[in-house]
Order: structure tokens, then sequence, then C-alpha cells
């Protein structure tokens, strides 16, 4: 007589046979690997000219042996008339902005060690040298008017850096310009492009953030703050400094912080984005208009579903373009200013961000991606709602012609509470859902809790499709891109609800037939790791688990760690007033109830999410007996860079997943081949 775990197995395997066979009549398409994922290119930078008649863009290919990317600049016509040419050169640039006349471009390059500013022209030449600077000068904003620079330039302090070159490096922790590490104080820098000057604008002990010049190019407005404390962000103001006088006047003082300040054309209000002016609150945001001379505030948008944010005004004033969507899509939108009315100017089920738009706001650059699609860029025209309209760049052809392809679906599913949560469904190639033929099922929990999953291009989603498992990928309580309620419903709740909503998430795969109990498991990345880690301290019902780059303890991390969201949402106070909460809300208090063999992940140098935390849930997990691996990355922060880490990290989630999920003990995946081909770059 057969075993249970005997008979799951047979049938999984029968099932993995049928979606192989499946993936084969795609007219002989292979299943995605990792090391396809180093293989695709990325385009992005992209810059419309004023004109709106050019699009320049960035190209970036990676090279896995050298652990190294390359990128390239090319030039195309927005009407893709003739094909993209490479730009700018080898020497590469950044800090990339067209000048006014549409026919210039400055950028920055480094030489001798030192980033220059530059300039090219369209008719041809060379680049230009236009400054001969003895230290980096900063991120550069060229003025509306096209005849300065401002520069963001950090404050050096020239005998602190010789005695951190002597070895006198120690860290005075939140003091002066300092948070957990050493910092500096930002101010403002003109350079004029006639007179070819540099002139300080500002001289204070604060950060500046974010910034926009004003049209008329006489003033400034930005995001301050008079620290840089790790958990302080909500003391962020906006201030308005003159260029001719140099006056500085702070904007605003409230409770909440402001971001992303834009001028409408009169140089006189400012639109910015906050949540709340009264409090640091968590919500999906609105926008907020400010008379810079009365100072005089008030809410321009109606009550709405979705993210806000990137904005830019019409010539006219009368509109803000923004960057919206709602759930799992994304897409510009357009708010009237007077109204508060929102329209959308585009569909998709995908997602179209927008790097730039013409002067008179008709037409903008922007990329577009989904499951099965890798991005590549367009440009679209104020009107025409297509989601692909003309197309620049086809960077990633192979991936069309040789991948087998997944297939993704949105789902909803009744949660506690009342509330309705939505996820995406990755299912393989070739998998027929009237077959209820069932198959390993993926919890994939997001990061955040601020976050969302979105219909993008997923390598590891279709490296696992390709291995014959479906992902449910929910966007619980908490995450953005719906409403206010959805977003605030983990509020006090962090581990209630959220957890509610995935596990009836996988009960509702189970009731349709896509998998079955005893073949779930679940991987999760920073706030995916922490709900992942809390999950299986309360259920025995996953056969396999991956936590990256967790928190177990919000006692031990509140000091280390990010605090703030914690302290005002999802838990409430700090570990002395509200000791039983912080410690009741810990997966580690829980770890001796864990029976899901698990997976821990963690970058050394990680300041978001600290490592300590993987290790004790670790040490908690050794304790008991559970089958456990913990894997450090030495110099990795929060999201990994080196490409052998990505992989290491990706392939061991992978073979723990087939040893605990499938039964595979001795499931190796493949080695990095070694005849790997060259891809061409092609426009």
């Amino acid at each position: 007589m057969m075993t249970p775990i005997r008979c799951s197995l047979i049938r999984f395997a029968c099932v993995a046979a049928l979606l192989l066979c499946a993936a084969e009549s795609q007219a002989q398409k292979r299943a995605m690997t990792l090391d396809d994922g180093f293989r695709v290119v990325n385009v992005g930078g992209g810059q419309i000219s004023p004109d709106g008649r050019w699009a320049l863009y960035s190209r970036t290919a990676r090279d896995f042996a050298s652990d190294s990317s390359k990128t390239t600049w090319w030039l195309a016509p927005t009407d893709a008339s003739t094909p993209s040419r490479q730009f700018i050169g080898e020497a590469g640039a950044s800090n990339i902005t067209w000048a006014p006349d549409s026919r210039t471009l400055y950028f920055l390059r480094t030489v001798n060690k030192v980033r220059q500013l530059h300039s090219m022209s369209l008719d041809g030449g060379e680049a230009l040298a236009l400054t001969e600077f003895k230290e980096n000068e900063g991120n550069w904003t060229l003025a509306p008017t096209g005849k300065f620079f401002v520069i963001r330039r950090a404050e050096k302090d020239s005998v602190l850096e010789k005695k951190k070159k002597d070895g006198w490096d120690h860290v005075y922790v939140d003091e002066g310009s300092n948070g957990q590490s050493a910092e500096s104080w930002s101010n403002l820098w003109i350079y004029d492009l006639t007179s070819k000057q540099l002139m300080r604008l500002t001289s204070r002990d604060w950060t500046i953030g974010a910034m926009d010049v004003s049209p008329d190019g006489k003033r400034i407005v930005a995001t301050i703050r008079s620290d840089n404390k790790r958990n302080t962000g909500g003391a962020s103001e906006l201030s308005l400094i003159d260029i001719a006088s140099k006056q500085i006047t702070q904007l605003t003082d409230n409770k909440g912080p402001e971001s992303g300040p834009t001028w409408a054309p009169d140089s006189r209000t400012v639109v910015f984005e906050a949540v709340s002016l009264d409090k640091w609150d968590s919500g999906n945001g609105d926008f907020w208009a400010i008379d810079v001379d009365t100072k005089a505030i008030k809410k321009i948008t109606q009550p709405h579903t979705g993210q806000i944010g990137s904005s830019v005004f019409t010539p006219d004033g009368k509109y803000l373009y923004f960057a919206g969507g709602f759930g799992t899509a994304r897409w510009p939108r357009r708010l009237d200013v007077t109204t508060g009315k929102l329209d959308d100017l585009a569909a998709t089920a995908g997602l179209i961000g927008v790097s730039s738009w013409s002067k008179d706001r008709t037409k903008y650059l922007y990329s577009y991606q989904d499951f099965n699609t890798p991005a590549d860029l367009y440009v679209g025209t104020v009107g025409t709602t297509t989601d692909r309209q003309v197309r620049l760049t086809d960077a990633n052809p192979w991936v069309r012609d040789s991948i087998a392809m997944g297939k993704v679906e949105v789902v909803q599913w009744k949660s506690v509470k009342d509330f309705t949560i939505e996820g995406l469904v990755h299912t393989p190639a070739g998998y027929d859902p009237a077959a209820k033929k069932p198959i390993p099922l993926i919890l994939n929990i997001h990061g955040g809790p601020a976050g969302a999953w979105t219909n993008n291009f997923s390598t590891i989603a279709h490296v696992y499709n390709g291995l014959g498992y479906a992902l449910i990928s929910p966007n619980v309580r908490g995450s953005v891109g719906y409403d206010d309620k959805l977003m605030r419903g983990n509020l006090a709740d962090i581990g209630g609800g959220d957890y509610q909503d995935v596990m009836t998430g996988v009960d509702a795969m189970i009731a349709r037939g896509l998998t079955v109990a005893d073949s779930i498991s679940l991987r999760g990345w920073s706030y995916g790791g922490i709900l992942g880690g809390w999950t299986i301290t309360q259920t025995a019902r996953f056969k396999a688990a991956s936590l990256g780059a967790m928190v177990s303890d919000w006692t031990s991390e509140y000091g280390p760690g990010f605090n703030f969201d914690v302290s005002l949402w999802y838990i409430g106070g700090d570990p002395w007033t509200n000791a039983q909460a912080f410690r009741e809300k810990s997966a580690l208090t829980y770890v001796n109830k864990v029976k899901t063999p698990t997976l821990l992940l963690h970058g050394d140098n990680d300041i978001t999410d600290t490592p300590a935390q993987s290790m004790n849930f670790f040490a908690g997990l050794q304790k008991f007996n559970v089958p456990s691996r913990y894997v450090r990355f030495p110099n990795e922060p929060h999201g990994f860079g080196k490409m052998k880490h990505q992989r290491v990290r990706d392939t061991e989630e992978i073979q723990w997943m087939q040893k605990y999920v499938r039964g595979l003990a001795d499931y190796t995946y493949p080695d990095v081949p070694s005849d790997k081909k060259k891809v061409t770059v092609v426009p």
C-alpha cells in the first residue's frame, strides 16, 4: 500500500510531466532559468526632448562572470521613423538633461576621478567639457530657463576627512549631521552657464531632499530636514529659497511630512504630496497646493483610490499629470486642479512608468511591462489611451522567441473583518485550470508592509513556473495601490489580519483545485520574511519556508532598525510603554512552535532589517530541532547587488523547496553554464 507522501509525489510528478509536454508544444520553447535573469537587458533613464521629437535612453547589460554591468546611451526619434543609434559614447554619462533648445544635452562624466559637466549637440561632434572642478559637485538640476544649474552638494569637513584617513573613523551616533552612520549636511549651489561661475546659495545645518526650480528661475522649493536620524523622516518640511537674495522662508510647520514639491506655471503655487498635515499617517496620499507668498494650503484631490506621485503641470496650469493606477496595474492619470476630478491618461493591466514629458505635455516617454513582457520603451500621446503606442526598443526578443511563459491572473477572495483581498496567481505554461490537476503552490509575500505585488515581469516567478510551481502573491491589508481602508487595515494589527489574508488566499487556491494542502510552501523578503516567519509560528501547514531579511523580534530591532512605522502604525508605542504587544507580535516569541523546515537568508550589511534578527530565529529553530539553514551574504545590504550572491540566494531557495515540498533530497539546481552565449545588443 502506498504512503500518502509517495502518492503525493507520484501525483505531482505526473502533473509536472503533463506541463512539460504542454511547454514543448509551444514551438519547443524552454523554461526560464536563473541565468536567463542575468541576460535580461534593462532599458531606462528615458528623457524626451522638450519639443517631443527625440528620446534618449539607456541600455544596461550585465556580465555574470565579471559581476559587472555596462550602460550605453541611445538616441531615437519619437516617431520611430529611423532606428535608434548609440549616443554620448563609451565614456558614459550621468545626470543627463535636455537643454530647452532640444538640440543640446548636458550630462556629468568622470574625468580623472572627478565628475565634470559636459554638453553635446545633436548636430554632431564630441562632448565638450564645461567645468574643471577639483572635486565632485553632487546632484545637478537644470533650471527651466536653461541658464543655470542648481547643485545639491554634501558639505565637506577637511579636518574630519583627514582624521578618517588617519584611522580616526569613529561615529557619534545621532549627533550633528550623523545618523546611525557618518552623514553630512547638504546645501545648494548655483552654476551659471554663461559666466561659468559656481556660487554658494545656502549654508545651513540641514539635509535637502526633493527640490524644484520655479519656471521663472527665481525661486527654489525643497523638502528640508534638520537631522539625519533613522526615524525622524516625519519632520520633513517645505522651505522656499530666493535665488537673488538668498533669503530662506519655511513654508510649512506641521506634523506630517511633505514630499514631491512641484511648481505650477505661475511660479507662485507649489503642489506637494502628503497623507495628512496633522500627523505622520499611513495612506496612499493626496495632492496639496500651497501659495508660497501667503502660505495658504488646500487639498486639491477628492477622495480617491490608488497611489499618487511624480507630478507635472500642463502649461496652462489647469491639470496635473501624475503616476497613478490601481491594484496590480499602474498608469498615468490627470487631476483637474480646480475641481479635483481624476481621469485616466491610459488603460492597462500591466505597468506604465512615465519617465519624462514634452514641454507642451502632449507626449511622454514611458516603459511598459507585464508578467510576460520585459520592460521596453514607448512614446505616448495624450488623448490615446492604449498601453503600447510608438515602440522604441525591443531589448529582449529572445524572451519572447525562446521562453515558455507562464500565465498571470488577478484573483480575489474574502478574508476576515469584511476585507476583500486581491492577488496575482502565476501558473506554468500549459497549465489548464479547467482540468483541476493540483500542483505545488508557493505563497509569495511582498515587502513593505506598504508595498504591493504588481503585474510586472518577474524572472523568479517564471523560474518557479518552469519547475512546475504555481505562486499566489496576495496584496494583504497594509498594501498600497488600493484604498486607504486596505492600507490602514493592519494598524496595530501586524500578524493579525494580514496573516488571515494570506491563509484565506491559500485556502481559496485549494478550493479552486490549483493545489492541495500537503504541497504548499512560502517565501518572502523584508516584510515578506517578517509575515512569513510569523505565519510558520502560527501553523504547521507549510512544507517549506524561505525567509529573507526578516525581523523576528521587535524589541531588539527597535534601536538598530527602523521603528517609526512599528511605533506609529503596526504595533504602537515602544518596547517600554507597550512591552507586551512588542513581545506578542514577535515571531521569535513562538519559535518553539515552528515545525516547518526553514531557510533564512540575510545580507551582513543590512541596516533596514538587521541580520541579528535572522541569527536569533535560526538559533531558536536549531534549539528546537527544526530543519533549518541560515545563509549569510558578506557586504550585502537589504537588496543584494552582487550577481553571484543573487544566484546563490535563489539557488538555495529552489533547492530547499524541491527538497521539502517534493521530497527531492538530492536535487541540485544546474550550475552556471560554462558556454554562455553572447547576447547581441539591438536597439
